[in-house]
């Protein structure tokens, strides 16, 4: 297996959407089936032979370096960078900038699941030429939809169907020098990708399968029921 790029996994956020009694850890600690969900997303790239991370601490930063420390990674190397306390997105990758050598970059947040193809990511990363990829997704829309005849009359309903349009779903490729560009205080998802985007330099990759972010508890419980169930489609590894 050819070598893959650091992963730079952003784990600043506090989770105040997530219900009370998880308000006091960091969104990244927040447990799906009795492991934090940023135990997940590095296991979903450990699975496709990824070995190097560096986690982007903000919120309780000690409390996400002691997790760190404390679990084993096998071969793996996996390093905290405290990047601020209250540092946007965009701000934490670009203090970071210079620990993430100057290649390409792997990055994304600590609350997002997936069964991603992550090399067919960085293959199609390459292959565009772009200075950076952001994976998009069709998400399940949170309530059924009706559908509706001309003459106004409902033929029936759609529970929960995906969404016509793509997200970013949070499974990024960036060559370095795009992340030493990014102002200090910039929130990644506004002026950088829009930035790049403007000029030609951002690339879609879309991602069909399963895609899950845990933004609040309804989210946190059915990530919790699917791992329960022994059906959870992000589980890439044995």
């Amino acid at each position: 297996m050819s070598e893959r790029p650091p992963v730079a996994i952003l784990c600043g956020g506090r989770g105040t959407r997530l219900r009370a009694d998880a308000a006091s850890l960091p969104k990244p600690l927040v447990e799906i089936g009795g492991r934090p969900i940023l135990w997940h997303v590095i296991q979903i790239y450990l699975a496709q032979g990824f070995e190097r991370f560096y986690l982007l601490t903000g919120y309780q930063a000690e409390a996400v370096e002691q997790f760190a420390a404390a679990t084993d990674w096998g071969s793996a190397q996996v390093a905290c960078i405290e990047t601020g306390l209250d540092t946007q997105t965009g701000g934490r990758l670009a203090r970071a900038a210079g620990a993430l050598g100057d290649g390409t970059v792997c990055v994304t947040y600590a609350d997002g699941v997936a069964d991603i193809d992550l090399a067919g990511l960085l293959a199609h990363h390459r292959s565009e030429g772009r200075s950076a990829t952001v994976t998009v997704v069709r998400p399940e829309l949170q309530f059924g939809v009706a559908e509706l005849a001309e003459d106004g009359a409902v033929r029936g309903f759609i529970e929960k169907p995906r969404s016509e349009r793509w997200v970013n779903g949070g499974f990024f490729c960036f060559e370095a020098g795009v992340l030493a560009q990014i102002p200090p205080d910039a929130a990644l998802e506004r002026g950088p990708l829009s930035t790049l985007a403007a000029e030609r330099q951002l690339s879609a990759f879309r991602h069909q399968g399963f895609w899950k972010c845990m933004d609040t508890y309804k989210d946190a419980a059915e990530l919790n029921d699917l791992w329960a169930s022994g059906e959870a489609p992000w589980k890439l590894w044995n």
